[in-house]
């Protein structure tokens, strides 16, 4: 999944980016609203995590900016602002969570995975594919009852595609899951990587859209 951070407290958001990094998503940071702005118009991002308190304004206004255009990517609100008239008035604009600095970094994680499988729908961190049983939450997967071992861009293609089951998602939505801004894509990376995900899984769990994309065959 590929995550918007708007944070511009230096040493939090380097702390923040770096561990959701290693939880396997592509994290862009920004620090200003008009950037953030920016990069939701350019980046359909899974799931943006949301300082309140920025050089040029509230992160709430721009909160409030998205719903009312309709857009419902979740968000979390990090903020040191700890009062319950706070968190009501960051849930009641639209927030899909609620942080109070200081935080732990490994709740952070299962905050955002917990709320994006809400967003597509499925709350449970469980899922099953015939044989095949993926336990999101703790990375694991299995087939047959045997553990299978995912590379984290495996794991972030795969779970990209479970999101949208019997839909095709194309090579540059994959693509925008795995590359921060500035990354140099590489030509075949998504070919080779699905390629090792149907070793692994099975050639028949990936269908190969041609000049289209990818369909997760999920019965």
């Amino acid at each position: 999944m590929r995550v918007l951070l708007v944070e511009d407290e230096p040493s939090l958001g380097q702390a923040v980016e770096e561990h959701i990094r290693d939880a396997g998503h592509a994290v862009d940071r920004v620090l200003r609203l008009d950037d953030a702005e920016a990069a939701l118009r350019a980046v359909d991002y899974g799931l943006v995590l949301l300082d309140l308190h920025l050089p040029d304004g509230s992160g709430l206004d721009l909160l409030r900016t998205m719903r009312r255009q309709g857009d419902v990517r979740p968000v979390i609100i990090l903020t040191a602002r700890d009062q319950i008239r706070d968190r009501i008035d960051g849930l009641n604009a639209g927030a899909d969570d609620y942080l109070v600095k200081p935080f732990d970094l490994d709740e952070l994680a299962a905050r955002v995975a917990a709320v994006a499988r809400r967003a597509a729908g499925n709350p449970s961190p469980i899922v099953t594919l015939d044989d095949i049983e993926l336990n999101q939450a703790a990375r694991e997967l299995k087939r047959g009852g045997k553990r299978i071992d995912l590379t984290q861009r495996e794991w972030a293609i795969l779970d990209q595609l479970l999101r949208r089951p019997n839909a095709v998602v194309s090579k540059e939505q994959l693509e925008e899951t795995l590359y921060s801004f500035g990354a140099e894509i590489e030509s075949n990376t998504i070919e080779v990587h699905v390629s090792r995900l149907r070793k692994k899984l099975g050639k028949d769990l990936i269908t190969t859209i041609r000049g289209v994309g990818y369909r997760l065959e999920r019965a």
